[in-house]
């Protein structure tokens, strides 16, 4: 009796040591979860989508066209529409006629605002030949114009005349660019009069 007693008062402590052991680790992973499950920041809710085409019309009438081989619709307070890995949008005529197009590496549509984003080798190519290049271009929807401030630069369709500006203003068509601080740079052709500066 007293053998067994012995063995027992022994190994009853071992025993209760490992159990408390045991408990003690699983109630640190169980509070390590707590507090790690109480640490993510809700996810906002969005929708991707692959190889995007989207056709604005108006009236039946085709506007615009948008290519993407990613979109991104936030469905928080803004309602924005990200574009990360690049966006082209081509613009149409009343006569389903290409006017212009838009490219670049990342844009931003936020439709709270109305103010859409273009960012990362910008380029505005128009139907005429004129390449106009930039790192920023913003278009207000409620002014209906673009702007941007970082430097622009434009080669007209002629191909012998460029401008440059450090930022600047223009109507939806790109008609009417106004440079802020531009300078232009005109190749004339052979025969073209020059002033003789009374020679």
């Amino acid at each position: 009796m007293s053998i067994k007693g012995f063995k027992i008062s022994r190994f009853l402590p071992l025993t209760l040591v490992l159990l408390g052991a045991i408990l003690s680790i699983a109630c640190e992973n169980d509070a390590k979860d707590i507090d790690r499950l109480a640490n993510i920041k809700a996810e906002e809710a969005v929708d991707i989508s692959k190889d995007v085409t989207v056709v604005y019309s108006d009236s039946a009438q085709v506007k615009a066209e948008l290519k993407a081989p990613e979109m991104r619709v936030y469905h928080d307070s803004t309602g924005s529409y990200e574009f990360k890995k690049g966006v082209q949008i081509i613009f149409f005529d009343e006569f389903a006629k290409e006017m212009q197009r838009i490219t670049s590496k990342y844009a931003i549509q936020r439709t709270e605002s109305g103010i859409t984003e273009f960012r990362n080798d910008v380029v505005i190519t128009k139907v005429d030949g004129t390449v106009i290049k930039t790192e920023e271009l913003i278009y207000d929807e409620n002014q209906k114009k673009y702007y941007g401030s970082q430097p622009i630069t434009a080669e007209y369709n002629d191909g012998r005349t460029s401008a440059q500006g450090t930022s600047f203003t223009s109507d939806a068509n790109f008609n009417d660019i106004r440079f802020t601080n531009g300078t232009a740079i005109h190749f004339p052709t052979t025969d073209s009069q020059l002033p003789g500066f009374g020679n």
